[in-house]
C-alpha cells in the first residue's frame, strides 16, 4: 500500500489488511444538509441597520411640546417640519419665540427619522433635563460666596461627552457656574447629564446669547477673564488665577474664536512636549480649574482664612 503524502487527501480506499479482515467499508459522508429556505435568504442579505431610539431628551407631538413650553421647562431646540399645517403650531412657534428658543425647520423625512415612529405631527423639541441658571441669578450668587468667584465660560464645546466631563471636573473643583452661548455650543441634554455623573444636578450652568458681550459684563464686576490658548505668553502655572476669575476653554479643534481671545485679559497655555499640539478639550479644562484650585488655596492660607 502506498503511504498517504503529508498534507493530501485520503483516497477513501479501504487498506487491504482491513478488507482482507472483513472490516466495513468507511460509510459514506451524509450529504449536506440545506438550510431552509427562509434562513437562505437572512444569510444573503446584509446586516439591517439597528432600530431607530427616540433621544431621551425629545418630546414628540403638538399637545406634548405646548404644555412642555406653558410649563416654562427650558427647551434647548424646537424642530419643525417643512410645510406643517397651521393650527396649534401658530402657538407652539409663538410660545418659543417668545421664551428664546431655537427654531429650527427641517424635513419631514428626517423628523420622521428622529422621531423613531412615533406621531409627532410636524413638531419635536429637546428640552433640558434641568433648568438652566439664570445669568444674573448666577453672578449675583458667585459674588456672595465666601470666596473669590470662579467662573467657567465655555466657547463652543459641540460634543456632550465633553461638556459633560467638564461638569464633573467643575463640582469637583468648586467652579462657582458654567457659562455656555446659546448657539454653536452643546447644550444640556441627557447625553451630557449622564457623562456628568450627576454633576449636572448641582453646577449652574446659564446661557449667554453672546458671550463677547457677557465678558464684558464679567469685566464690570471685577473679573479677571483667562482664555485657554496655545499663544499664550505665560503657561497656566504662571499666571494668576487667584481673585475673581473666568476661565475660557475653547471649543473642540477650533480653540477660541477671534473676538472671545481678543476680549480676554490675558491668554495662558500648557507646555506640549509631544508630537500632538492640543489636549482634549475636557482635559485641558481640568488642568486648569486645579490649578486655580491650588493657588486659591495657597492665598487662603496666606492670607489666613
Amino acid at each position: 500500500m502506498k503511504e498517504r503524502k503529508r498534507g493530501g487527501k485520503p483516497s477513501g480506499r479501504v487498506p487491504e489488511t482491513k478488507k482482507a479482515a472483513g472490516a466495513a467499508p468507511f460509510p459514506e459522508r451524509p450529504a449536506k444538509q440545506a438550510f431552509p429556505a427562509d434562513v437562505r435568504s437572512q444569510a444573503k442579505e446584509p446586516f439591517a441597520e439597528p432600530p431607530a431610539v427616540l433621544p431621551e431628551d425629545a418630546v414628540v407631538g403638538r399637545n406634548a411640546v405646548l404644555e412642555l413650553l406653558k410649563g416654562g421647562r427650558d427647551v434647548n431646540r424646537l424642530l419643525v417640519a417643512e410645510g406643517s399645517p397651521a393650527g396649534s403650531l401658530a402657538e407652539i412657534l409663538a410660545r418659543a419665540r417668545a421664551q428664546g428658543v431655537i427654531v429650527e425647520t427641517v424635513t419631514r423625512s428626517r423628523l420622521d427619522a428622529i422621531a423613531a415612529g412615533y406621531r409627532h405631527q410636524g413638531v419635536l423639541a429637546y428640552a433640558a433635563p434641568v433648568p438652566y441658571a439664570d445669568l444674573d441669578e448666577l453672578l449675583d450668587t458667585a459674588a456672595a460666596q465666601d470666596s473669590p468667584p470662579f467662573l467657567l465660560l465655555l466657547d463652543g464645546i459641540e460634543d456632550p461627552q465633553n461638556l459633560g466631563a467638564i461638569l464633573r471636573t467643575a463640582d469637583a473643583a468648586g467652579v462657582s457656574g458654567v457659562i455656555i452661548p446659546k448657539r454653536r455650543s452643546c447644550p444640556l441634554s441627557a447625553a451630557v447629564a449622564k457623562t456628568s455623573a450627576g454633576a449636572v444636578e448641582y453646577v449652574p450652568v446659564a446661557r449667554a446669547a453672546n458671550l463677547v458681550q457677557t465678558i464684558g459684563r464679567l469685566k464690570e464686576r471685577g473679573y479677571w477673564v483667562a482664555g485657554a490658548d496655545m499663544t499664550g505668553r505665560a503657561e497656566y502655572y504662571e499666571a494668576d488665577l487667584t481673585g475673581a476669575l473666568a476661565l475660557v476653554i475653547g471649543g473642540e479643534g477650533k480653540g477660541l474664536s477671534r473676538l472671545v481671545k481678543e476680549k480676554c485679559d490675558f491668554l495662558v497655555r500648557l507646555p506640549m512636549m509631544g508630537r500632538i499640539n492640543s489636549l482634549n478639550a475636557s482635559v485641558a479644562a481640568a488642568v486648569l480649574m486645579y490649578e486655580a484650585v491650588r493657588q486659591r488655596r495657597k492665598a487662603s492660607d496666606r492670607s489666613g482664612r
